[in-house]
C-alpha cells in the first residue's frame, strides 16, 4: 500500500513518524507532503523520511483561503504520481479534497477543534479521530480513542529519555532546567490572540532564572536581552530536554502536553484552552491552564514559583503520569489497528464509523 501523510505543523511529523516507519519496514510505500517551512523540512531530513514540499505555509486567513485551489492542485499532481491508498493528516483540507478526487480515504486526527477548518474538510473525510478528552463530536465520522497525540511518539513504548543528549548541549538535570516556549500566533486558530506581552515574558524569565537555568524556544525573533537564554538544538532532541526539566512554561499547547505525558509539570497560557490540557490539569495535575490576561500571566508565574519552590511535588507529578499512562493507550498502535482494519465492516461497526 501507499501512505501519504500531509503535514502542516512539526508536531504532525512526530505524530505520524513511528507509524510511517513501521509501514515502510513492512514493505509499504510512504510519502510526506509538506508546507515548505524550515522546521518541517529539517525534521523530515533528520528522521530520514521521504518528502515533497508543495508550497509555502500561508499566514492570514484570507491567504489560506485563496491558497486552497493552488495548494490542492499542487498536492493533486503529487498524488497522481504516488497513487496513495490512504491519506492521513491533522485536518488537512488539501488532503481531503485530493483524496476525494481519487476515491481514497482521508483520515484526520483532530485535537484543536478549529471549526472553520473542520467544516471545510469534514465532508471529504472518511474518519475524524479524536481523543476521549475532546468535547466536540462530528457525528457519524467521529472515532474516539483513549489517548493524546503526544502519546503516538512519547509513550514509553516509543521514547526513553537520554541524559547523554543533554551533554551535547552543555546541559544537565542538576541545573534545574526550566523551558519557556513562545509561539508565533500565526495559525488560523490563533486569530485575535496576542499571547504573553513582552514585559511579562521578561518577568517570567527573570523570576525563573532565580531557580535554575532558563531555556527559551521561540518561533519569532527575541529581543536582545532574552537572546542569551534561547537554545538552538536539533529539533529531534527537544523531548530529551523536556523530560529532564523541572518546569515547562509558555504559549504552546503541544509542548505543554508533551511535558505532561513525560511527567513534567507545565503551565499553558492561552485564552482559548485545549480540551486535552484541561483534562491533564483536572484528572492528572500535570498542566496548569491560564489565559493571556496580564493578571492571569502573573498568576501563572506565581504557580511556576510554587512548583519550583517545592521539590516534594515531584512525587505528585510522577503519580499523575502513572495514572495518565494507565488510562491512555499507545496511539501509534491505534493508528496501525485503524488502518489495518479500515475496510473490515465488523471493526468499523465497533468504532461506529458509518
Amino acid at each position: 500500500m501507499n501512505f501519504l501523510f500531509d503535514i502542516g505543523h512539526p508536531g504532525d511529523i512526530h505524530f505520524f513518524r513511528f507509524f510511517a516507519e513501521e509501514m515502510k519496514e513492512n514493505g509499504h510505500n510512504i510519502l510526506f507532503t509538506v508546507r515548505d517551512k524550515e522546521i518541517n523540512i529539517r525534521l523530515l531530513q533528520e528522521y530520514g523520511l521521504p518528502y515533497i514540499p508543495y508550497g509555502k505555509a500561508k499566514k492570514s486567513v484570507v491567504a489560506k483561503l485563496l491558497g486552497l485551489i493552488q495548494m490542492s492542485w499542487n498536492l493533486w499532481k503529487i498524488a497522481a504520481k504516488f497513487k496513495p491508498d490512504f491519506y492521513l493528516s491533522h485536518g488537512s483540507m488539501y488532503a481531503s479534497y485530493v483524496s476525494t478526487y481519487f476515491g481514497k480515504p482521508h483520515i484526520s486526527f483532530e485535537d484543536t477543534g478549529n471549526m472553520e477548518q473542520i467544516m471545510l474538510y469534514k465532508p471529504f473525510t472518511e474518519a475524524i479521530c479524536v481523543s476521549d478528552s475532546f468535547s466536540k463530536n462530528f457525528g457519524k465520522k467521529t472515532v474516539v480513542y483513549k489517548g493524546y497525540h503526544e502519546l503516538a511518539y512519547l509513550h514509553p513504548n516509543r521514547f526513553s529519555p537520554n541524559t547523554k543528549i543533554l551533554e551535547k548541549y552543555d546541559m544537565s538535570p542538576d541545573q534545574n532546567l526550566i523551558l519557556i516556549r513562545f509561539i508565533s500566533w500565526e495559525a488560523s486558530h490563533d486569530i485575535n490572540h496576542s499571547g504573553i506581552t513582552l514585559d511579562m515574558k521578561r518577568k517570567a524569565v527573570k523570576t525563573f532564572a532565580n531557580y535554575g537555568r532558563v531555556l527559551i524556544t521561540s518561533e519569532h525573533e527575541l529581543p536582545e536581552d532574552l537572546k542569551p537564554y534561547q537554545i538552538k538544538i536539533n529539533p529531534i532532541d527537544i523531548f530529551h530536554v523536556i523530560a529532564h526539566c523541572r518546569l515547562v512554561f509558555g504559549e504552546g499547547a503541544t509542548i505543554a502536553s508533551e511535558a505532561a505525558v513525560l511527567g513534567i509539570p507545565s503551565i499553558y497560557i492561552n485564552s482559548t484552552s485545549r480540551d486535552y490540557t484541561q483534562e491533564q490539569e483536572k484528572k492528572y495535575g500535570l498542566v496548569f491552564n491560564y489565559s493571556e490576561e496580564k493578571e492571569e500571566v502573573k498568576k501563572a508565574i506565581a504557580k511556576g514559583v510554587q512548583i519550583l519552590d517545592d521539590p516534594t511535588l515531584h512525587g505528585a507529578f510522577a503519580e499523575g503520569r502513572r495514572k495518565l499512562l494507565a488510562d491512555k493507550i499507545d496511539v501509534t498502535d491505534f493508528i496501525k489497528d485503524l488502518v489495518s482494519n479500515f475496510y473490515n465492516q465488523e471493526y468499523r461497526a465497533s468504532l461506529q464509523i458509518k
